[in-house]
């Protein structure tokens, strides 16, 4: 029987920013303009597709791009609400010239405990979004990869190449199945149904 093969999904969700300062606000995805719609050209047995678009574009990507995203946020908060107390710390033992040298020493105590805090609160909340990521990537992949393998046996495709893995440089537009890719994983999640099985192999 002739095997089909499938590119390896590779998902990847927004870079996540450095909380170490949490007044940085997150910068939202620059758009871009939509891929002119080209017939797929009859016969072809090689095709590609913009797996990080599915990711972005399709309504599975977004839910989990917004559950990082509301992660993220969640984070941030905390971290700024931290940092308030450290200056409001910091700024008590810059202004203590009256103080005692027991309260001034008391004060920068309490500066260096918040100083630790935050970066530890800092690690922990990397950790959180990476864990929280690599599930989601885990879980769209698995749902993306009967989709994926159903359109290109549809097609009759020996091999589907990833576009930013696989250095292509120039491509017949018609080739580019990310768009009905999209298509059919949205219907497929929609309602929260279950992603197409994987037809027969053809022999």
């Amino acid at each position: 029987m002739r095997r089909l093969a499938v590119a390896a999904v590779s998902f990847a969700l927004a870079a996540l920013p450095t909380l170490a300062s949490a007044q940085t606000a997150p910068q939202a995805p620059a758009q871009q303009k939509p891929a002119e719609v080209r017939p797929f050209p009859e016969g072809a047995k090689v095709a590609f597709m913009n797996i990080q678009q599915v990711a972005s574009d399709s309504a599975e990507g977004k839910a989990a791009n917004a559950k990082v995203q509301a992660l993220r946020d969640k984070k941030l908060q905390e971290l700024q609400a931290k940092n308030k107390q450290l200056e409001a710390a910091q700024q008590k033992v810059q202004g203590g010239n009256l103080m005692s040298e027991q309260a001034r020493a008391q004060a920068q105590k309490e500066v260096d405990r918040l100083t630790v805090e935050i970066q530890r609160a800092q690690q922990d909340a990397d950790a959180e979004l990476n864990e929280l990521s690599q599930e989601l990537n885990l879980e769209f992949q698995r749902k993306l990869g009967p989709v994926i393998q159903q359109v290109s046996q549809e097609r009759g495709l020996h091999m589907l190449l990833s576009r930013a893995d696989a250095g292509i440089i120039w491509a017949e537009p018609g080739l580019d199945l990310t768009g009905e890719i999209i298509k059919r994983f949205d219907a497929a999640t929609a309602a929260g149904a279950k992603p197409p099985a994987a037809p027969p192999k053809r022999p």
